[in-house]
């Protein structure tokens, strides 16, 4: 069965953005640290990186590696589309879990303004891709997703955010996850891979 993974940047206080949204906050390290980190995580992910960004960073015929698939919430879709990118990840499926979007916004992103459990154990039953799904955020969608996620790859940046959106943003229900490997950066950044016990 395919599995739910939730790739994620957080902050040591666990937060995956500020109030706002912002991100640019994150620490990236000198130019050099950046560049050699960046180069790392894109081998390891290349879908992840929006198609937008894909040639820029030298990712324009990676095929995919891991994801065949992304999943959504509304307030990390509107990041791009409120820059006029309404496909933010074209070489993937893409689902926005939103009550409020139209099912109109592109067709090829399907906005599901039902029950976000749903839509991933049906995702996850799928037969033939061989490819696992993506949960980019956010912290609500996290939280009512929180059953489903099977593996954890979190990319703790050295910075305390105050506030802001966490990375889980639901109803207590602790749940234990086993480090698989973790990997640190110069640039202060550590990778941890995490499977659900």
């Amino acid at each position: 069965m395919r599995k739910l993974v939730y790739y994620i940047a957080v902050t040591l206080d666990g937060r995956i953005a500020g109030p706002k949204g912002e991100y640019d906050f994150f620490p990236a390290g000198t130019e050099q640290q950046s560049a050699a980190y960046s180069a790392w995580a894109n081998t390891l992910y290349p879908e992840t990186v929006p198609t937008a960004h894909r040639a820029a960073a030298g990712l324009a015929d990676t095929p995919n590696r891991s994801f065949d698939t992304v999943v959504m919430g509304a307030a990390t879709y509107r990041a791009p589309l409120e820059q006029g990118v309404t496909n933010p990840y074209a070489h993937l499926r893409q689902y926005v879990v939103s009550s409020t979007l139209g099912r109109d916004v592109d067709p090829a992103v399907t906005v599901v303004p039902g029950d976000p459990l749903a839509l991933v154990r049906e995702l996850k039953r799928e037969q033939g891709s061989g490819s696992d799904i993506w949960l980019c955020g956010g912290g609500k969608l996290a939280g009512a997703l929180l059953p489903e996620i099977d593996e954890l790859v979190v990319k703790h940046y050295p910075v305390v955010a105050g506030a802001g959106i966490p990375a889980f943003d639901g109803a207590f229900d602790p749940t234990v996850f086993d480090v698989a490997e973790r990997t640190a950066f110069p640039n202060g950044v550590t990778l941890t891979h995490l499977t659900r016990r």
